[in-house]
Parts: structure tokens; sequence; C-alpha cells
């Protein structure tokens, strides 16, 4: 497989770098992980509208890019740089990656192109924290009720599940696991918002209670669902590099321009190996990211699968390190609540167990290969 990113691609990273150094600074981060929905309407609006960024993945006949896996990673990744507080894992990649393997037909093609407009905010709610369904036997469920179905069941941990306008929930049914759409506005559904480590990234608890729903799958949907996860740990991972590359630059600048005994702190040995273990972390979460990425576009089957669970463990533990050390090199003004440092570190954490953590993904890992 030949990783190798098309003049069209780098284009794609600087258009959307100018874009979110102006709308995700430090300070518009800090103010949307203060608010209740944790996003700016109108950031997210520009983005559809000038970016077509919401969209992205979204098939050109539902009026969205046509593109795919590699383009989301160069978003994600640029995402993570800055920490952008805003919907796009939930909408563009968990919700759109959903849709887009259900059965087609004039309302999936609808919803499709809603997200594409910019006009819906959308999730994905498996009753797992670890995204495998699997492995909470009574978690969702559905069970038909007329014409129609009704959910029950607790999902934890959605992404921006409390603000979601539509919800795809994957329950369990007779034959196998169904996918599901929810409105957010349905009855007997409710939504919490959940206090969590990372404020830039908002996460809900969802609780069904005879929820009426429409299937949108036919048959049994557990492998659509595991490639849906596997794309969404990969795109998260492409988020943890970018989020890792920023801390490394960080850390870097400031060990040039920090004097102690009237040298900068980047000339000592110590600060030195600190930075080149960084930038290691960094150059091999990038590779296994964007191995992940390109696996998942040339629709690899199997081994797209085994690339998503390696950049997802190894990313994760990849960030925290990387974000861990950017604090140390920064001494103690790297502890306090002013600097970045500590947003990074606490995202890093955060998504470190987001769709599994590092062990959970090696297992999977080791499952697939059979050892």
């Amino acid at each position: 497989m030949d990783i190798a990113f098309t003049e069209e691609h780098e284009e794609l990273r600087q258009a959307v770098r100018r874009f979110l150094e102006k709308e995700s600074t430090e300070a518009a981060v800090r103010a949307a992980m203060e608010t209740e929905s944790g996003y700016d309407t109108r950031v997210w609006q520009r983005m559809a509208s000038e970016m077509a960024l919401p969209g992205l993945a979204v098939p050109e006949a539902a009026g969205g890019a046509g593109l795919g896996p590699i383009e989301l990673a160069i978003v994600m990744g640029e995402m993570g740089r800055v920490l952008f507080c805003g919907p796009y894992l939930s909408t563009a990649v968990l919700a759109v990656g959903a849709l887009g393997a259900a059965s087609p037909g004039a309302e999936t093609t609808a919803a499709l192109r809603d997200i594409a407009a910019g006009q819906v905010i959308a999730t994905l709610a498996v009753s797992d924290a670890s995204a495998r369904p699997e492995a909470d036997p009574a978690g969702l469920r559905a069970a038909r009720d007329g014409d129609g179905w009704r959910i029950d069941g607790i999902a934890r941990f959605v992404p921006d599940g409390h603000v979601a306008d539509r919800v795809v929930a994957a329950a369990r049914v007779d034959d196998g696991t169904a996918l599901f759409r929810v409105e957010g506005a349905a009855s007997r559904f409710e939504r919490k918002l959940l206090p969590t480590l990372d404020l830039t990234r908002k996460l809900a608890r969802l609780s069904f209670s005879g929820t009426p729903a429409t299937r949108i799958s036919a048959g049994d949907a557990s492998a659509t669902l595991e490639r849906v996860l596997a794309l969404a740990a990969a795109a998260l991972a492409a988020e943890q590099t970018g989020g890792a590359e920023r801390c490394l630059e960080m850390a870097t600048e400031y060990a040039r321009t920090r004097l102690q005994f009237g040298r900068p702190i980047g000339s000592f040995q110590a600060i030195k190996h600190r930075c080149a273990d960084m930038l290691v972390d960094v150059e091999f979460a990038r590779s296994a990211a964007y191995n992940a990425a390109f696996a998942a576009a040339a629709d690899s089957g199997g081994a797209f699968l085994e690339a998503a669970a390696m950049a997802k463990s190894y990313c994760s533990e990849a960030y925290f390190r990387v974000a861990a050390e950017t604090i140390q090199i920064h001494g103690g003004m790297g502890f306090t609540w002013e600097h970045p440092a500590h947003l990074y570190f606490k995202r890093a954490k955060a998504s470190a167990v987001l769709f599994g953590d590092a062990i959970d993904h090696r297992r999977r890992l080791a499952e697939r290969i059979g050892i």
C-alpha cells in the first residue's frame, strides 16, 4: 500500500489549518468548553458553508464532498492541533459513517444532506463505553412495536449526545445488531451531560425507555458497526497525532527560549533527550494514524481493522507521553490553569480511553491475527 499525499491533500490541510487558526484560538477553546453545548454554532455553520467539512465524507449525491478516510484524517489532525471544540467526530465521522453504511433510501439520503448542510448535529450511540456492543449484552435492545420499533437501555459516554438532533443507535435485536435512527426530541428519551476530565469534548448519557425508533439497517449490522467504530478510532488516532505534534512544537519552542544559567534549557542533555523521545513518539504516531487512514481508503477489509487497532493503541499512549513531557519541560508554568499544556494533557488522557483504551485495542488486534 502506497502512503503518499497528493497536492490536493496538502491544499486541504493548509486551508483547514488557516481556518482553525482564526476560529479555534486558545481563547475560543476556553470559551466554548465552558458552555453546555460545547461549541460555537457560528463556527459550525461557517465550516459547513465555506469549508464543506461536516459533509466531507458524505456522497456527492447527498450534497457532500464525496471524499474519504484520508481527508477525514487530515481534518481531524488539524483539529487535534488546536483542540477544536465541536461535534465533528460525532457528526462527520460516527454518524455519517453509520448512515452511509445503512440501507440506502430517501430518508437516509435526506439525513446525510442535512448533515452536509450543517443543519443537523448527529452522533452514534452504543451501549458500552469501549464501543464494543458485545461487551455489554444487557445494553441497548430494540423490539418491534407495530410497524415501528422501540429501544430500551442506556448508552454512556456518547460524544455530543446531549445536543444531537439525531442519534444513530446500535441496539440488539433477535437477529443480531441493528442500527436505528432516533430523533433528539423523541418521547421517553433522556439525555444527560456528563462531567468529564476533558472539557473540550462533551460526552453524554442517553437513556432509552421504550423510545420510538426507525430501523435503518437490514440483517445483522455487527460487521458494519465494527467497521464504523474502527474508522472512528482511526480518525481519533489522527486527532491524537495532531495534538501530539502541537505539544512537541510548544515544548521545543519553550526549550529554545527559556534561559537557565545563561543558556537555553534546550541545550541541556536531559531536555534534549526528552525532546528526542517526543519526536520519535510523534513520528511513529503519524505513521500509524495515516497507515490506518490509507488502509480504510483502500477498503482492505481485515487489514484496515488491524491497522485501526494498531493506530488507536499506539497514538493513545504516544499522545499521553508527549503531553505529559510538555508539562514537565515547561516546569511549574506548565501545571498552571492559564497555560494550554494542561488542556492537551486532559484531551490526551480522555481520548486514550474513548472507543477503547490501548490494552483493549491490542487485545482486538491479537484476536484478529490469532495470538
